[in-house]
C-alpha cells in the first residue's frame, strides 16, 4: 500500500509541482486547497503529466479554518504525513492586511495541527521561508542563524515555526521538518504547470514573465545602489522542481527515528543579482526587457543566500538546476500560458 500524503495548498505553485513529484514517486496525494490564490486546472494538468499515476490524486476544496470539514476528511482517510503549503504569501498585502494574514496562515495551521493530533497523524513537513532570517548580518544563512521577520507575512512563517517547536517540546511523538525556501522560480520542463500569481506579482520572476509576454510594460528594479557587484539585490534562486524534490527527501527523512523538529534550508547556496537574472531570462526568451530603475523597497535585504550543507548531508538532497534552466523553463511556461491558467485575453 503506497503512503497517503495530505498536501494543503496543493493547487498552488510549489504545491502542484510537489504533488506531481509525489505521484511520480509512487505516493497517493490528497490535496486540500480553498483555491483563494490558485487554480484547480493546475491539478488537472498534474494528473495528465503523471500518466497512470494521476489516478492517485484526490482533490477536496476545503479551507483549513473549516474544522468540521477537515475533521470529516481525517475521519474518512488515514494519512501517513502532511505537507503543509497552504497560506497567503504576498508581502505587500500582508503589510496592508495583517489580520487577514494572521487569520488565514496562523488559524489555518493551528486547526490543521489540532485535527492531525486528534487523528494520530503526527508527521509534518512545513513550507517555511528564508524570510525568517530577516536582514541577515552575514551570508550564507545557516539554520542556526537568529530569526526575525520584516513584515506580517514573514512573521506568520516565524510564528508557525515556533508553534511547531513548542508542539514537539510538549509531545515528542511528533516528527516535524521545517523547510526554509529561498526564492523558488522556474516551472515544470513540460511548460504545462507553473506560477500563476493573481494581481500584481510580488516576486521578481513572475513579474519578469509578465513583462516578457506583454502583460506589463516594464520591470521595476528596486534598488540599484546596494554594495553588490552590479548594485542590485542578490538572492538565492531555486528551481521549483528541485524544491519539490526537497519535499520528497524531507518526507523520507520523517521515518528516521532521530527526527524531532528539524529545520533545513532549501536553496542552491549561490547568490544571483536581479540584473544577472534578467540577463539570463533575456537570453532564454530572446526578448529585451524594458527596465525602470527605482529606489530600494523598505524591508528588502541586500544579499541573502543559503548554506545548504545540512540538507545535502541529512536529507541527501542537492539542487540540480542553475539559473539558465530556471529561466528556460519559466519562459517555456510563460510563452505557452501567457495568462497562467486563465484563457488568453
Amino acid at each position: 500500500m503506497s503512503s497517503s500524503i495530505l498536501v494543503t495548498g496543493g493547487a498552488g505553485y510549489i504545491g502542484s509541482h510537489t504533488v506531481l513529484q509525489l505521484l511520480l514517486g509512487g505516493y497517493k496525494a490528497v490535496v486540500v486547497d480553498n483555491l483563494d490564490n490558485s487554480s484547480e486546472i493546475s491539478l488537472k494538468r498534474v494528473q495528465e503529466l503523471a500518466g497512470k499515476q494521476g489516478s492517485n490524486l484526490i482533490f477536496h476544496k476545503i479551507d483549513l479554518r473549516d474544522k468540521p470539514a477537515l475533521e470529516k476528511l481525517f475521519a474518512s482517510e488515514k494519512f501517513d504525513a502532511v505537507v503543509h503549503f497552504a497560506g497567503l504569501k504576498a508581502v505587500g498585502e500582508s503589510v496592508q492586511k495583517p489580520l487577514l494574514y494572521y487569520d488565514n496562515n496562523l488559524i489555518g495551521t493551528i486547526v490543521l495541527l489540532e485535527v492531525m493530533a486528534a487523528h494520530g497523524c503526527k508527521r509534518l513537513v512545513f513550507s517555511s521561508s528564508a524570510t525568517v532570517y530577516g536582514s541577515p548580518k552575514t551570508v550564507p544563512c545557516t539554520e542556526e542563524f537568529p530569526i526575525s521577520a520584516l513584515n506580517p507575512y514573514g512573521r506568520t512563517k516565524l510564528f508557525i515555526e515556533e508553534i511547531c517547536r513548542d508542539l514537539y517540546q510538549s509531545d515528542h511523538t511528533w516528527k516535524i521538518i521545517l523547510l526554509r525556501y529561498f526564492n523558488p522560480v522556474g516551472a515544470h520542463p513540460s511548460g504545462y504547470i507553473g506560477e500563476d500569481p493573481r494581481g500584481i506579482p510580488n516576486n521578481l520572476m513572475p513579474f519578469v514573465q509578465q513583462v516578457a509576454v506583454g502583460r506589463r510594460p516594464a520591470l521595476t528594479v528596486y534598488g540599484t545602489d546596494y554594495g553588490t557587484k552590479d548594485g542590485t539585490g542578490v538572492r538565492d534562486y531555486i528551481h521549483v522542481v528541485d524544491l519539490a524534490d526537497g519535499h520528497i527527501a524531507a518526507l523520507n527523512k520523517l521515518s528516521d527515528t532521530s527526527v524531532g523538529c528539524e529545520v533545513y534550508n532549501l536553496g542552491t547556496g549561490k547568490g544571483t543579482s536581479v540584473l544577472e537574472m534578467v540577463a539570463s531570462f533575456e537570453k532564454a526568451s530572446g526578448k529585451k526587457l524594458p527596465l525602470v530603475m527605482a529606489d530600494r523597497r523598505p524591508g528588502d535585504a541586500e544579499v541573502v543566500y543559503a548554506e545548504t550543507d545540512k540538507a545535502e548531508k541529512e536529507l541527501k538532497w542537492k539542487a540540480k538546476y542553475g539559473i539558465d534552466e530556471m529561466c528556460k523553463d519559466q519562459w517555456n511556461w510563460a510563452s505557452n500560458n501567457p495568462y497562467g491558467y486563465e484563457p488568453a485575453k
